[in-house]
């Protein structure tokens, strides 16, 4: 099998799905052009700004992509390509992205609010409570695969480090002298780019070789700091720069695999049961963000919402970015899938971004780019795409934590309230599970975040059903994934409790027990006989 018809075969399958299935949804939904969103309503200057949908694409991107698009598919490839494929081009047309889009509009219609804020109208306060405890550590999850994944690759390619080091600078450089020094947006897109791409050739020339454990440490420093600081002086301009980055990525690899068509040499399905990994669930659990994340929710209704400027937007941000990762997803396979077992099983060793970054490098050396400045332009790329949604998952914890222990009633708030210590607790616990290795944390982050996935899709069939719209796309998908994830978390607890984590074990109890009850919560709204009488609050 040529590599080559994949990757076209799945993007048109792509385009067409978006421009029929994602053209439905909006249908269905009531997607309403000429209604006004929050951007418009509130504008504050701060959080909620109208932005164009080309710009606001890219930030959404980079917010949600992060490496797991590459991480996980590269993983599954133990079962072969064939289920993995089927899995990315099915799950991110029929249940990531129709996930992605409706918690993107539902937000919209509820003032840019967070999907807790939807269970909250939709659920009730103790819903609500619920889900913010399933999400908080869901987060934690992620912040400790981002980080070992950022560090496996900063020490495995050096010269992404620098790199990545000097980026940093770069947005912090940018940020200020465009938000606060007035710099045209266009003079300082094109500077900025060009210092780029300047970067990473530096990298190449000075590069940061240590140790993984210190790398770990370097980054929970770094996320404390980066999640604490201003929007407009790290997030806002590094996001915008990434988006670069992510388009030339993208291109090189697809262009690199037109040139090259590498063969397909992995096996199209190896065995149901690989090392005890039973193909189900695992293959759904492991692929995570290259079909469907419940993390998209979080970005989605935590900081896009406030920023689209037309209720049609929606479908290219939600719907579209979820295809885009498609892509990238189908792109990392085929990165594990076009060399042979000895090759993979030694290349995995630095970790799965080193694979994706070795593979999309030798694609680009078929037009000219040398090896070793491909391999760490793309290392490059990947985490700094990891490092935007470490950013996020940080300060988007933080806020889950202050508001868990915020009580409006109360003169003298909570210590847990200030900023600095729910973060300082939340980088804390993150780096400490990180320490742990990717391997180990990857399962369960894949269980919660498929699981957050499931109970978000919950979420907005039961906003639906009450304003009257169509909810019967999220029902099959919403099941679906709450048998895997919950079949997953009872396998982990096994395999945990027999090899003595004993704290990996707590979190798979936890997040088992929110999922039951909040699944339970829902199922009574949507299939009982509650008031399902239509609120202006929520449509």
């Amino acid at each position: 099998m040529s590599s080559l018809i994949l990757i076209i075969a799945s993007i048109v399958v792509f385009v067409v799905a978006y421009v029929t299935y994602g053209a439905w949804l909006a249908k269905q939904w009531g997607i309403e052009p000429d209604r006004k969103t929050p951007a418009h309503e509130i504008n504050d200057g701060i959080d909620y700004v109208p932005t164009k949908p080309a710009v606001l694409l890219g930030h959404h991107f980079a917010s949600i992509a992060g490496a797991g698009p590459i991480n996980g598919p590269i993983q599954a490839a133990i079962f072969g390509w064939v289920p993995v494929l089927l899995w990315i081009v099915l799950g991110s047309i029929f249940v990531g992205g129709v996930h992605d889009f409706g918690s993107l509009f539902a937000s919209v219609r509820h003032k840019g609010k967070s999907i807790g804020e939807v269970i909250h109208t939709n659920m009730g306060k103790r819903g609500m409570m619920l889900f913010s405890v399933f999400a908080w550590l869901t987060l934690l999850l992620v912040v400790a695969a981002f980080t070992n994944i950022v560090a496996s690759t900063f020490a495995t390619v050096p010269a992404a480090a620098s790199s990545s080091m000097m980026f940093i600078v770069l947005a912090i450089v940018f940020g200020y002298l465009v938000y606060r020094k007035g710099v045209s947006l266009k003079i300082g897109t094109v500077v900025g780019v060009i210092v780029l791409f300047l970067c990473v050739y530096l990298g190449y020339l000075f590069p940061i070789q240590l140790s993984l454990n210190t790398w770990i440490v370097i980054m929970m420093v770094y996320i404390f700091a980066a999640s604490t600081a201003p929007v407009w002086i790290l997030l806002q301009p590094r996001d915008y720069l990434n988006s670069f980055l992510l388009y030339a990525m993208i291109a090189g690899a697809v262009i690199g695999i037109v040139i090259f068509h590498p063969s397909i040499q992995l096996p199209a399905v190896t065995a149901f049961d690989v090392n005890g990994q039973y193909m189900f669930p695992m293959l759904f659990v492991i692929v995570a963000c290259g079909a469907i994340s419940g993390f998209h929710s979080l970005v989605g209704s935590g900081t896009t919402s406030k920023q689209i400027d037309n209720e049609q937007d929606s479908r290219l941000i939600g719907y579209g970015a979820m295809l885009i990762e498609g892509v990238l997803a189908v792109v990392a396979l085929i990165t594990a899938a076009y060399i042979s077992n000895t090759e993979l099983t030694e290349l995995l060793k630095g970790g799965p971004v080193n694979v994706f970054s070795s593979g999309v490098g030798t694609f680009m050396s078929k037009f000219g780019i040398p090896f070793d400045i491909g391999k760490s332009f793309v290392a490059l790329a990947v985490s700094a795409f990891a490092l935007t949604s470490l950013d996020t998952a940080t300060r988007l914890g933080r806020f889950i934590f202050q508001e868990f222990f915020d009580n409006p009633e109360k003169e003298k708030q909570s210590i847990f309230t200030n900023m600095y210590v729910s973060t300082l607790i939340t980088v804390l616990i993150g780096g400490y599970l990180a320490a742990g290795g990717y391997a180990r944390i990857w399962p369960i982050f894949g269980s919660a975040n498929q699981l957050l996935a499931a109970l978000s899709l919950l979420a907005i069939a039961v906003w639906l059903k009450k304003i009257g719209k169509n909810y019967h796309m999220l029902i099959v998908p919403m099941i679906f994934m709450l048998v895997v994830t919950l079949s997953a978390l009872v396998l982990l607890i096994k395999s945990n409790l027999a090899a003595g984590n004993y704290l990996l074990v707590v979190f798979p109890v936890l997040l088992f027990i929110l999922a039951i009850i909040l699944a339970k919560e829902g199922y009574s709204i949507i299939f009982g006989s509650q008031d399902l009488q239509k609120t202006s609050k929520s449509s």
